[in-house]
């Protein structure tokens, strides 16, 4: 390749370029070379500034030798970075993988006034190249790709320090947990009074339940990916006193900053299921993409319940049955329950019923099937909560009703959400 085959500006002008810049002090072939890397393509940038200092030497121009004055040196001990990178990089498992940089301040100076000599028109700036030149090398050395969309991990390149910092992303991993007893909350409850801090009332653990759906997954299986955390995001949630059956609840959980990516995820339930014997065990588990999240916050899930109910007053079969009628098919507007008023604004929602069974009575308890959107409160549904939900049981019966326990037994939704 010659000067000719740069492009269409005038070899005159970048060979005149090209000696303005070399004037300023010693410059390495990548630095020179970058300066033009958007007049032509089909070749790297120190091939550039190699063929551009062969013909200053051949016009009798007399090149300084010595450190780059651009990037100080740094093109030129490249394998440091990538050694320093590589050896960050053994204790993680990956398939793809980034490159980045954030670029000192002298260097930034030294950008700035190349660009006055040269201008920035057709130049690629210092990082873009060292990101690539580095990353072909660890594609050499690993076998790795290098992923501009989604990496597994982004290996960042701090000239400030002279260090490398790894991003590593998170995994993301999708089933159904099934919760078999009751008290257990689905995520972590900081403590009111400290928020995690540790007092006495939360007996200095900084939570408000000694355990949750969330922990006692992540004590499974948090450890085996080499994980620092793990967050659970379910498709809603139910009761703390509520148990969760049927198929389960739709879950991901996030793994942050694994060490691995590839287990045997039916390995995993089954260890989840032998350590939590009796109250959670997690089914279908597969790898799935961050958009996940989003997708299993945002899908709507008919509900299915299996409702105990106590009732307060001396109830016929007939009746209960009748009003137990009424409430099928029924729309619900339901304001916001009264116990979740600290969390949750104060709004009016509609959800409807699609059924509701009597499934045995044995006064005063009888046991109820429903059927009805995800969000209905079954609780206030039975007892009316003072009026907020209408209609309700207690209502149609002329007599208190409240819940003393409650399962979810089933989640109808649209499985292609998931595909």
């Amino acid at each position: 390749m010659s000067v000719e085959n740069f492009g269409n500006l005038e070899k005159a002008d970048i060979v005149e370029t090209a000696r303005k810049i070399t004037e300023e002090g010693p410059i390495c072939d990548h630095c020179l070379g970058r300066q033009f890397a958007k007049i032509s393509s089909g070749v790297s940038n120190d091939k550039r500034g190699e063929i551009l200092k062969e013909v200053l030497r051949a016009k009798g121009e007399g090149l300084k030798e010595g450190k780059c004055w651009v990037c100080n040196g740094l093109f030129e001990n490249l394998e440091a970075c990538v050694s320093k990178a590589l050896g960050a990089l053994k204790e993680y498992e990956f398939d793809s993988f980034l490159v980045g940089t954030k670029v000192s301040g002298m260097l930034l100076e030294n950008e700035e006034l190349i660009w006055e000599i040269a201008g920035a028109s057709y130049a690629e700036p210092l990082k873009a190249e060292l990101n690539r030149e580095v990353g072909k090398r660890i594609e050499s050395e690993t076998g790795k790709i290098a992923d501009f969309e989604m990496p597994e991990v982004v290996v960042i390149l701090d000239l400030w320090t002279e260090k490398v910092e790894l991003q590593v992303n998170s995994v993301f991993i999708y089933g159904r947990y099934r919760k078999f007893k009751r008290g257990i909350p689905q995520t972590r409850w900081f403590c009111r009074e400290c928020r995690g801090r540790g007092c006495e009332r939360c007996n200095f653990t900084g939570k408000m339940y000694a355990e949750s759906v969330e922990e006692l997954i992540s004590g499974s299986i948090l450890e085996e990916f080499k994980g620092e955390d793990m967050i659970l995001h379910g498709c809603g949630r139910e009761d703390i006193d509520a148990r969760m059956l049927g198929s389960g609840r739709p879950f991901v959980v996030e793994i942050k900053e694994p060490g691995r990516r590839k287990l045997d995820l039916r390995l995993l339930e089954e260890k989840v299921k032998e350590e939590n014997e009796g109250k959670v065990e997690v089914t279908g588990l597969q790898y799935v993409k961050r958009g996940m999240v989003a997708k299993i916050k945002d899908v709507k899930a008919d509900k299915t319940y299996r409702v105990e109910v106590e009732l307060k007053a001396k109830i016929k079969e007939a009746d209960l049955r009748d009003a137990i009628t009424k409430l099928s098919g029924t729309v619900i507007k339901q304001r916001t329950p009264t116990r979740v008023l600290h969390r949750r604004a104060d709004l009016v929602r509609k959800r409807k019923i699609y059924s509701a069974i009597l499934v045995s009575f044995e006064a005063p308890i009888s046991f109820l099937e429903l059927k009805c959107d995800g969000g209905l409160y079954i609780k206030e549904l039975v007892s009316g909560d003072g009026g907020r939900t209408k209609p309700n049981l207690s209502e149609l019966l002329g007599a208190e009703a409240e819940v003393k326990e409650l399962d979810v037994v089933d989640m109808d939704m649209d499985i292609h959400v998931f595909v």
